[in-house]
């Protein structure tokens, strides 16, 4: 008898573990939005994909454009990102339903700063390495919105958008 309720116990658990879940192995998800800075307001797009029960790789291209006064002069100045993440998704630990998807992870990308040829400041392109952490919040079993804050990347910050999962 103690075997059956063991056996019971482990299976609940389990599957409230896997339905508490929103970032399966496998499963890809888009996100859109804005970001936060005091340079002009980034916009990003990027892809995440489920590699494990609680773990996400992801991509994301990001553009800002900004003027800039110096030395009595106004400058554009344009930053392309590329960057990769890694997120490790608490919602199963913490036993958060999955309307939410508490995250955190690590990022590095490449940023290729653009500025006019007689701009002599300190802007030059390069690697960025940094971490985040994020919330999302499904409306739907789709749609979400997203917030994460975090140093390293174009944003340097937050930025907060939608999320689609796809």
């Amino acid at each position: 008898m103690k075997i059956f309720f063991l056996i019971i116990a482990l299976a609940l658990i389990t599957g409230f573990g896997f339905s508490q879940n929103p970032f399966p192995k496998g499963r890809n998800q888009l996100n859109i939005g804005v970001g936060l800075s005091d340079r002009g307001v980034p916009i990003y797009f990027g892809l995440d994909h489920g590699v494990g029960s609680d773990f996400s790789l992801g991509g994301e291209l990001s553009f800002r454009n900004y003027n800039e006064h110096w030395r009595d002069d106004d400058y554009n100045h344009s930053i392309t990102g590329i960057s990769g993440n890694a997120n490790y998704h608490f919602n199963r630990i913490l036993e958060i339903n999955d309307d939410w998807d508490l995250y955190a992870g690590v990022n590095l990308g490449f940023y290729i700063w653009s500025s006019p040829d007689e701009y002599r400041g300190n802007h030059s392109s390069g690697l960025g390495l940094g971490a985040q952490i994020g919330a999302r919040y499904y409306f739907s079993s789709k749609v979400g919105i997203n917030l994460e804050f975090g140093s390293g990347n174009a944003f340097s910050g937050g930025k907060v958008g939608i999320t689609i999962r796809i």
